[in-house]
């Protein structure tokens, strides 16, 4: 928009509150949540905010868009899971998926979230995401490859987003899904030219899913087949 004088009128605080206040009403219809959840993740989004210049966490353009782009893309995955409360996040980043679906696990007995990402400074606000919305959080600042069941314990749900390319995340999945868990990987719109290039080996069942937030967007429901 332009003024009388020619020049470009930068958005006012007002108007990016009010269009992030759109995004977050947006968010809630496309995937439902509790009131405490809610709650817990405006807290996260807070977070965020004070944040994500200081550590690069997301871009300042995704930034309007937090809720729908980020939020509610990563809660969509809990439906999906069959109740999985034990999950591990590969490359977890500024929290999605994995910190979204340890707040909406937070009054979960037993649950728990492995979120791992080898960069310190985005663990640095992991950890205090976990601790200012009480997620079930465990937060490991090393590269996946170096991570193991071992280190884990029994997960039920491996998900990645944004990571790697597809063969690679099923590699560093393969530890977990090999002892049953399943996998959910949010591929964007890509997903099908993704199988279609690089075909997974058979030793994987792999199911298309239609985003909830984007109808051109796949999540591909894993699982290793059992011969």
């Amino acid at each position: 928009m332009r003024a009388g004088g020619g020049e470009t009128r930068r958005a006012s605080p007002a108007d990016a509150a009010g269009r992030l206040g759109e995004d977050r009403r947006a968010a809630f219809r496309l995937v439902p949540v509790s009131r405490e959840t809610e709650e817990r993740l405006e807290t996260f989004v807070a977070l965020l905010a004070r944040w994500r210049k200081a550590t690069n966490l997301i871009s300042e353009s995704s930034f309007p868009t937090v809720w729908t782009r980020h939020v509610a893309d990563s809660a969509q995955l809990l439906p999906l899971s069959a109740g999985a409360t034990r999950w591990l996040d590969m490359g977890s980043g500024a929290g999605f998926p994995g910190m979204i679906v340890a707040i909406a696990l937070a009054d979960v007995p037993g649950a728990v979230v492995h979120c791992v990402d080898s960069d310190r400074r985005r663990c640095a606000f992991l950890r205090e995401a976990a601790r200012a919305t009480g997620a079930p959080a465990v937060i490991h600042p090393v590269r996946v490859e170096s991570l193991g069941p071992q280190d884990t314990g029994a997960v039920d749900c491996v998900a990645a987003r944004a990571f790697a390319p597809l063969l690679k995340t099923l590699e560093f999945a393969k530890p977990w899904l090999e002892r049953g868990a399943s996998g959910l990987f949010p591929r964007g719109r890509s997903a099908l030219q993704d199988l279609q290039q690089d075909p997974p080996p058979p030793q994987f069942a792999i199911e298309t899913i239609r985003s909830v937030v984007d109808a051109d967007a796949m999540i591909l429901r894993v699982r290793m087949n059992q011969d």
